[in-house]
C-alpha cells in the first residue's frame, strides 16, 4: 500500500508508544518511592540524635516543605540564620525527608523533622512563635498559614527581575522582606491593592555580608569568568536558562584563551526538563575537565558546591541570566554581564536593572573576551553598576544589611508582643483541620 502504513500498523505504534510512556513513567514512580522509603528509614533511625526543642524555646521559624532539589533556596540563608540566631532562638522545620537528613548534616540551626500535620499542630502548640519565614510558595506552605498568633513573613531566595517576585502570593503572607526600592517599585506595579507601605519591608542583601569562602585555586593573572547560568525553567515565560544558547560556545571561548580562567556554577536544577539543555551542561562540565587534564595550571573550575558567595567575590567578571545571581553579584559592584533569552515569551521586566545592563545575545557568546574586556574597564559601565546597586538594596556598606534584616526582625516581634496583650483574654481555640489529610501530597513525596 503506497502513502504510508496500514491503519492497524499505525494504530498499534500508537499503542506501543503510549505503552512505552507508561512504563517509564511507572518505573520513574516505583523508583522515587522506593527512595523515599529509604530516606524515611534513614530519619527514624536518626530521629534520637536529634530530637524536638524543649517546648517554650523556639521564638521564630524557617519552614522549609520542599524536597532536597531546592535546598540551595534556603542554603543562601544559612549565614544570616546563623547570625540571627545569637538574638533569637531559631529552628527549621523541614517536613520532607530528603531535606531533613541533609539539613541535619549541614544547617547552622537546629532542624526539626514534622513531616505528618498532627506533629507540625504539636510543634506549634508547645512553642511561642513570633515569627515563620518562607523562602519559597510550596504549596504546603498554606498547612501553616492555617496558624494565626504568629506573623507569616516571606523572605524568598533571591533579588531578581523574575516573574517570581512579582507573584499575586505575596498576599498570602503578614509582610515580606524585600531587598530595596527596585523591589517596593516591582511590587507597587503589579500588585492590585496592595498594602505595600506596611507589608513589605526593605532590608537590603544580608547575605552579601558573608559571601566568602576558600579558594578551589591558587590565584594568578589569570582574570576570572564566572558562568552562572540558571536553569530551562518550566514555562515559556521564565525561560531564561542560557546553557544551550550561550554557554557552550561562551565556555569554549573562555577555555581557549591562555588568559582566562572559568567558573561554571550551573543551577542544580539545570537539564530537569529539557534534555538538550542537559547535555549542554554536560557538555561543558567534559570541556572543563578536559582543559583542567591537558594543562593542570589553568585550574578551572566546576562548582557544584553547596557554599554560595566566594564565587560573586573572586570573578573579575560575571555572565549570569536572568535570575537572583544577577542582583547578588550587583550587590559586590563588581563588572557584570547578563545573558539575554532567546525565547521571546520570556518575561523580563526592563524597568529597573535589566534596561541598563551589559547583555549578551546568543550570537555574541563566542566573543565574550572582547566583550568581557570592554565592560571590566569601562568607566560608564562602572558607574551604571553603582547606581543600580544602591537601587536594588540600599547602603551595600559592610554589615549595612544584616543591621537592617535584625531591625526587621526586631520590629515585628516588637509587634508581635503588643498584639499578644491585646488579645491577651481572647479564647484560645484549636486551629486544627479536622479535613486535613495527615499524609504527605503523594505517596512518592520525598
Amino acid at each position: 500500500m503506497v502513502g504510508g502504513p496500514a491503519p492497524d500498523a499505525s494504530n498499534d505504534l500508537i499503542v506501543t508508544m503510549a505503552l512505552l510512556n507508561d512504563f517509564k513513567t511507572a518505573r520513574k514512580v516505583v523508583r522515587t518511592m522506593l527512595r523515599s522509603r529509604r530516606n524515611r528509614r534513614r530519619v527514624a533511625g536518626l530521629m534520637d540524635e536529634h530530637p524536638l526543642p524543649a517546648p517554650g524555646s523556639v521564638s521564630i521559624a524557617v519552614y522549609f516543605a520542599d524536597t532536597k532539589v531546592n535546598l540551595y533556596q534556603i542554603r543562601q540563608w544559612y549565614a544570616p540564620l546563623a547570625e540571627l540566631s545569637k538574638r533569637f532562638p531559631v529552628s527549621i522545620i523541614a517536613r520532607s525527608p530528603s531535606s531533613v537528613l541533609a539539613l541535619w548534616e549541614e544547617a547552622p540551626v537546629p532542624t526539626v523533622y514534622l513531616r505528618r500535620v498532627s506533629e507540625l499542630e504539636q510543634f506549634v502548640s508547645e512553642q511561642p512563635l513570633k515569627i515563620v519565614f518562607y523562602v519559597n510558595q510550596n504549596a504546603k506552605n498554606f498547612q501553616m498559614f492555617r496558624y494565626g498568633r504568629m506573623w507569616h513573613v516571606f523572605i524568598n531566595h533571591g533579588e531578581s527581575d523574575k516573574m517570581y517576585m512579582t507573584t499575586n502570593q505575596f498576599k498570602a503572607y503578614d509582610f515580606s522582606f524585600v531587598a530595596g526600592d527596585a523591589a517596593l517599585d516591582r511590587l507597587s506595579y503589579k500588585l492590585w491593592d496592595f498594602d505595600l507601605k506596611r507589608k513589605a519591608i526593605p532590608i537590603g542583601r544580608p547575605q552579601a555580608d558573608h559571601f566568602a569562602g576558600e579558594l578551589p585555586y591558587t590565584p594568578d593573572d589569570r582574570t576570572v569568568v564566572l558562568y552562572a547560568p540558571t536553569w530551562e525553567g518550566d514555562r515559556d515565560a521564565a525561560a531564561y536558562g542560557s546553557i544551550e544558547s550561550h554557554g557552550v560556545a561562551l565556555a569554549k571561548a573562555v577555555l581557549a584563551s591562555d588568559t582566562h580562567r572559568l567558573i561554571y556554577r550551573p543551577h542544580p536544577r539545570s537539564g530537569v526538563v529539557n534534555e538538550d539543555y542537559k547535555r549542554a551542561n554536560i557538555d561543558i562540565i567534559a570541556a572543563i575537565a578536559e582543559a583542567n587534564e591537558s594543562d593542570p595550571s589553568v585550574q578551572h573550575v566546576y562548582d557544584d558546591g553547596k557554599e554560595m558567595g566566594w564565587q560573586l567575590v573572586a570573578a573579575d567578571v560575571a555572565i549570569t541570566d536572568v535570575s537572583a545571581m544577577v542582583y547578588d553579584r550587583l550587590a559586590t559592584g563588581k563588572p557584570l554581564i547578563v545573558t539575554r533569552p532567546v525565547s521571546e515569551h520570556a518575561e523580563i521586566d526592563e524597568g529597573g536593572y535589566l534596561g541598563s545592563c551589559e547583555w549578551l545575545q546568543a550570537d555574541q557568546a563566542g566573543d565574550i573576551l572582547a566583550i568581557a574586556q570592554r565592560v571590566q574597564f569601562d568607566a560608564e559601565a562602572q558607574e551604571r553598576l553603582g547606581y543600580w546597586a544602591e537601587r536594588h538594596f540600599g547602603d551595600t556598606t559592610p554589615g549595612s544589611a544584616t543591621a537592617r534584616f535584625h531591625a526587621a526582625v526586631e520590629s515585628l516581634v516588637a509587634l508581635w508582643h503588643r498584639h499578644a496583650q491585646i488579645h491577651i483574654g481572647d479564647r484560645h481555640v484549636s486551629e486544627v483541620d479536622p479535613f486535613e489529610d495527615d499524609e504527605d501530597e503523594s505517596p512518592s513525596a520525598e
